[in-house]
């Protein structure tokens, strides 16, 4: 009975213990499948995370990045400390803004390309464009030259009482030689642009008759056929009328070489790059007196020979150098890359328009059909990207002996082509800047906007940059363009500054005025309440528009980058920053305004860079959503205004 009690006790047990055995090995399975299946989706979900951009590139933008930003600064406080901070504690007098250190980029890769040693043939347009601007470096040969060349400009305009040989000429005469001959305007600019909205009386010959105006007009603007009646548009009348008088009035004896005197000293500054080291160095030192006596501060900066002499040369080969630009610095990828950027932004303009509640339907629908009819121009105008270069060969310049010879005929040719262009039919928008130029905008008489290559460069735009670097930064340049599209509906403007005061929105009639203006208002307000640095000041009244442009941009940019997300994958970020892609597209948009205020061109109506910065992004709240900003810090405010 034992025996078989135990046997079957052994039996029981042992198949109590496979039972053991199988839930262990089930349960040592389970738990590797389930560390399998884990690891499996920590790769899957990390692999679906934006990968770090490791290629030059975007080594080169995170060194960049790095050396700009204030690590220790609290992007919810001051956010442009923490983009910029380590470059405005190095600012001096000397310093230059991001776009300026651009600017300088695109000057040196010009150099770089007309200093090469390419075999050009000595006869096409690149070969000439490469002469004239080594005949223009070559100052040994345009010193060895000596005042000859110049004298004899001098004696066919009649003499000068400092050189020597004084006829007393004849002032319109030598007026007309001046504007038509050498493009020099010593009393009065004229010029041509298209055809004014409403009649202008041509008034001046009556206000001021010390000027034979139909033929000065006649000898500059030749082969156009102009008569006594042509209607044209006067600026400053009474500057004209008064500038007259003193003609007038002054005496046909010694005194009347005062007026030669000052038309041979606008010659010379006309002049001045062709002419040698003594006539350069007495105009330099003529400002630093005139300036001394009126009480300014001289200026002692002195521009480089090779600086003045690329710009000489874009001057007169402008579509040449230009289309070797871009051939170098905006390859065919880059052009793909920035039109599908500019459409993005555009498309997401369309569709914010339906969020606008102070619009009214017509006034949105007007908008939209003139934003889907607009043209982008990215790189360069498209007759140049698509011309042969062979093709311009530019027979209408001469090489003479001096580089002042040279420099006359490329003036006389230049403005030859100049009124041809303007005498054809036109073909579509005439580019305002040259390709290599870090500027942008908008012409509204054409419906254009214009994007030069020259800006769509590192560390604003690269197709190899992460796709929230390229839509904060050049992304809401181009959007900032696209705002002048609103200029009609939001307000009327005197002298380019918009009045709050008298906003009536003038093609937007249906359009909730009171709405819009409480939040133009708003808007003054908040930009009012922002910190300036110390000794800089800003007009909020006059930069008013350009902050609300401001805004609507990087509301647009972002939601079109938003929009970008949707449809494409593979999106990549920078690495060794910490930023997520949104937190990367407010870091380069605050990157572009990196920049001491001290700075800032008096012309620019725009507002001071800290400004440009802390107004947009405190005022959109996914800015402080993405950093995390605790409610009431400056980046993050209890109440936002809601323009757009």
């Amino acid at each position: 009975m034992e025996t078989v009690w135990t046997q079957q006790g052994s039996r029981e047990e042992w198949s109590y213990r496979k039972t053991l055995l199988g839930w262990g090995l089930m349960s040592i399975l389970l738990l590797g499948l389930t560390l399998v299946f884990s690891v499996l989706l920590f790769y899957t979900f990390h692999s679906c995370g934006p990968r770090p951009c490791e290629s030059p590139r975007c080594l080169e933008l995170v060194a960049s990045y790095l050396t700009s930003g204030n690590a220790s600064a609290l992007p919810c406080t001051d956010f442009i400390n923490f983009v910029c901070g380590n470059l405005t504690s190095r600012w001096t007098k000397e310093s230059k803004n991001i776009l300026q250190v651009l600017k300088e980029k695109n000057q040196n890769r010009l150099r770089r390309m007309l200093e090469a040693s390419v075999p050009w043939p000595p006869d096409s347009a690149q070969g000439k464009t490469v002469r004239f601007y080594k005949a223009c470096m070559d100052t040994d040969a345009i010193d060895a030259s000596g005042t000859e060349p110049f004298t004899q400009i001098i004696e066919e305009l009649g003499g000068w009482s400092i050189s020597g040989n004084w006829t007393l000429p004849d002032f319109n005469h030598t007026l007309k030689i001046l504007m038509s001959q050498y493009g020099s305007f010593p009393f009065f600019k004229a010029y041509l642009k298209p055809q004014p909205s409403f009649p202008h009386m041509p008034v001046i010959q009556e206000v001021a008759p010390s000027v034979d105006w139909l033929s000065c007009l006649r000898a500059i603007f030749s082969p156009m056929t102009l008569s006594s009646s042509q209607p044209i548009m006067v600026h400053d009348l009474e500057y004209i009328r008064g500038m007259s008088q003193v003609i007038g009035q002054t005496p046909k004896d010694r005194h009347r070489d005062y007026l030669q005197s000052h038309m041979i000293l606008g010659l010379v500054s006309t002049l001045i790059p062709a002419l040698d080291s003594h006539f350069q160095n007495a105009q330099r030192n003529l400002s630093q007196k005139l300036q001394e006596l009126t009480g300014q501060s001289p200026i002692t900066i002195s521009i480089p020979r090779w600086k003045k002499c690329i710009e000489e040369t874009g001057t007169f080969f402008e579509s040449t150098l230009g289309a070797m630009f871009v051939q170098e610095a905006f390859n065919r990828s880059s052009q793909n890359a920035a039109t599908r950027l500019f459409s993005e932004i555009q498309n997401a303009l369309s569709k914010h328009l339906k969020k606008l509640p102070w619009m009214d339907k017509k006034s949105r629908r007007e908008v939209q059909a003139k934003l889907s009819q607009l043209k982008g121009e990215i790189g360069a105008p498209k007759e140049l990207l698509k011309s042969n270069l062979a093709k311009q060969d530019y027979q209408d310049i001469n090489f003479g002996p001096s580089f002042l010879q040279t420099f006359l005929s490329c003036s006389q040719a230049l403005r030859e082509r100049t009124m041809r262009s303007v005498l054809e039919t036109p073909h579509g928008h005439s580019w305002k800047l040259p390709p290599w130029e870090v500027k942008a905008y908008y012409s509204t008489s054409d419906n254009v906007a214009v994007f030069p290559a020259g800006f769509l460069q590192p560390p604003f735009f690269c197709p190899d940059y992460p796709s929230a670097v390229n839509f904060g930064a050049a992304g809401s340049m181009m959007a900032h363009e696209l705002m002048h599209i609103f200029n009609q509906y939001c307000g009327h403007t005197y002298q380019g500054f918009p009045i709050l005061t008298t906003v009536v929105p003038g093609g937007c009639p249906a359009c909730d005025v009171s709405a819009l203006h409480r939040e133009l208002l708003c808007l003054q307000q908040h930009y009012e309440s922002l910190s300036l640095p110390a000794g800089s000041t800003f007009n909020s009244s006059h930069t008013l528009w350009k902050n609300a442009a401001d805004i609507g941009a990087v509301v647009i940019a972002m939601q079109a980058y938003k929009n970008w997300q949707q449809k494409h994958k593979g999106e990549t970020v920078l690495p060794n920053l910490g930023l997520g892609p949104y937190q990367l597209f407010y870091q380069s948009y605050a990157q572009m305004m990196c920049g001491s205020p001290n700075l800032q061109d008096s012309q620019d109506l725009h507002s001071p860079p800290v400004l440009r910065v802390h107004g947009p992004l405190s005022t959109i709240p996914t800015f402080a959503r993405v950093f995390s900003c605790p409610r009431g810090t400056p980046m993050n405010p209890g109440s936002r205004c809601q323009l757009w």
